[in-house]
């Protein structure tokens, strides 16, 4: 598909600045001149000439409520953004399946490319309490000079001529830093591309969620029915804060998750303690006991078999992992730690590991409702934190043969009292149906091309994490369509993601354009040159 000779956004109300369309042989030659380093130029470049229209589409955006249950909401949102892709001359469509808000697709091909990269973010926004945010609510997009906690104070957003807006500035709005921000950058990054004559490097491809932060429960439907469409030779996951430090990162994994709700049963009445104690089996001495069958206080699951699904830690993830700024001591300090699990290694190597953590514990009362009684239940809540290759099915497998091989009899529904009389050690177990870890090699052509590309011309190289300790449905990319997935953070870490006065500080957002400029310019040449190699 040609670069539009014009690009405009009347449904805006803004005029882009015009761009004169190359020859084939000039663009030919501007658009190996914007590779890599040059890129991240012509987009700042671009950027700086232009921050009112910019911040102008991304406020546009951003007023629109955009809560995953609000169908109608939702798809006006959807709307917006067919119409942002195809002013940048990407063919757009909606991706559907019954009773799901819809997924916006877009796609640029690029004459020569030899590669395709599908960029993912979602669109819509948690739930919000407009009580809870300063200012005009969540919807109205506020300008700030500095950060809320700061005592920043509200500004204009600038019109078309000022100066310059201070990187330091916040902008305040759900979906500002999770996943607006993103979506616009990387938007504005074909606008300064195509400002020079320039195209990225390979075929782009968008997929913009509208049902993340509600859990994607038609995530993986979506991606079965349009299989085809969607294919791509890898997905970059646009979402998430960079590094605590400010640093840019590139992140290879999440791990997996399931749970499970367990209830221990005692008498099937409450006793007193001191007329049956030491006679009634108590429910919380016998729950506690089990825990610690289950995990040692250093974090060492007891379960036998538990690591033998573990995929070793490879020799790139742990050079990553050393390179990575020492945070730990700090840490510590801050949280108040003398001592942690695994005391010897860093946080970046444990959640490479799989982790057991009891969410919570219950039986009885203590303090002010503490009783001499024996209770007839006691619960335990959990979750279990995956790497590859473990499977929830193997882990709920491998927990219920430990249960039994310790003389538990588990049950999934209330005992009866038959049940009760027949079994000295009865267990109810709810499992959550959790998910996978999913991980992408840090030593395959894409990611060695990856870590080129973003690097060229930035003022440091990214930090590689191997892998976040949180959870999230990325294996199903891998899983459905065969794909590896690299998550490319850009906003800041105090972003109060997910919570109120939510918001993107504007030097994260100035760096992304520079950063995604740079990515598709030279992602493609990195890859089929074998430099990264």
């Amino acid at each position: 598909m040609r670069w539009c000779t014009w690009m405009k956004a009347a449904a805006l109300g803004v005029t882009l600045q015009v761009v004169r369309e190359a020859t084939p042989a000039a663009a030919q030659q501007a658009a190996g001149a914007t590779g890599g380093a040059a890129a991240r130029a012509a987009g700042r470049e671009w950027r700086e000439r232009n921050e009112p229209v910019i911040l102008r589409e991304f406020t546009t955006l951003l007023a629109l409520p955009n809560v995953a249950s609000d169908l109608p909401d939702i798809r006006r949102n959807a709307a917006l953004l067919m119409q942002m892709l195809e002013r940048r001359g990407a063919r757009a469509r909606l991706l559907e399946v019954p009773g799901a808000p819809p997924a916006v697709f877009g796609e640029l091909r690029v004459p020569g490319a030899t590669r395709t990269v599908m960029l993912y973010a979602h669109y819509d926004g948690q739930p919000v309490d407009p009580r809870q945010w300063a200012g005009g609510g969540p919807f109205s997009p506020r300008l700030l000079d500095k950060a809320l906690y700061e005592g920043g104070k509200e500004i204009p957003f600038p019109a078309a001529g000022a100066a310059r807006v201070d990187p330091d500035a916040r902008i305040y709005a759900r979906s500002a830093s999770d996943d607006k921000g993103s979506i616009l950058a990387m938007l504005t990054a074909l606008d300064a591309l195509a400002a020079k004559g320039g195209r990225p490097s390979v075929n782009v491809k968008f997929f913009f969620e509208g049902e993340e932060e509600a859990g994607s429960a038609h995530l993986e439907a979506i991606l079965t029915k349009y299989k085809d469409v969607l294919q791509a030779d890898a997905w970059l996951f646009c979402d998430g804060p960079v590094h605590q430090s400010g640093a840019q990162q590139l992140v290879f994994g999440l791990r997996g998750v399931t749970g499970l709700e367990m209830t221990v049963f005692g008498p099937t009445r409450p006793l007193h303690s001191g007329h049956y104690g030491n006679w009634a089996p108590n429910p919380g001495v016998l729950l506690v006991n089990l825990i610690a069958s289950m995990r040692d206080d250093d974090g060492r699951i007891r379960i036998a078999g538990y690591y033998d699904d573990v995929r070793p830690v490879s020799d790139a993830e742990r050079k990553a992992i050393a390179a990575l700024p020492p945070v730990d001591s700090s840490l510590r300090r801050s949280l108040g730690l003398a001592r942690t699990e695994g005391d010897s290694a860093l946080l970046a190597e444990r959640i490479m590991l799989p982790a057991l953590n009891l969410r919570g514990i219950r039986v009885g009362g203590v303090q002010e409702l503490g009783s001499n009684t024996i209770s007839t239940e006691a619960y335990a809540s959990f979750d279990f934190r995956l790497v590859p290759n473990q499977e929830p099915r193997r882990v709920r497998e491998l927990v219920e043969r430990h249960l039994a091989a310790q003389g538990w009899h588990v049950v999934a529904d209330t005992p009866t009292v038959a049940e009760r009389v027949r079994h000295p050690k009865l267990v109810r177990l709810q499992w959550e149906n959790g998910y996978p870890a999913q991980r992408a090699s840090m030593d395959d052509d894409f990611s060695k091309a990856l870590v080129a590309a973003v690097s060229a011309g930035a003022p440091r190289p990214p930090l590689l994490v191997p892998t976040l300790g949180g959870s999230g449905p990325s294996y199903l990319f891998t899983q459905v369509l065969g794909v590896p997935v690299v998550t490319l953070p850009i906003a800041n870490a105090d972003n109060n993601q997910h919570a109120a006065n939510e918001n993107l500080r504007v030097g994260n957002l100035w760096n992304a354009i520079e950063l995604y400029a740079g990515l598709l310019a030279g992602l493609g040449r990195e890859w089929r040159s074998g430099v990264a190699q």
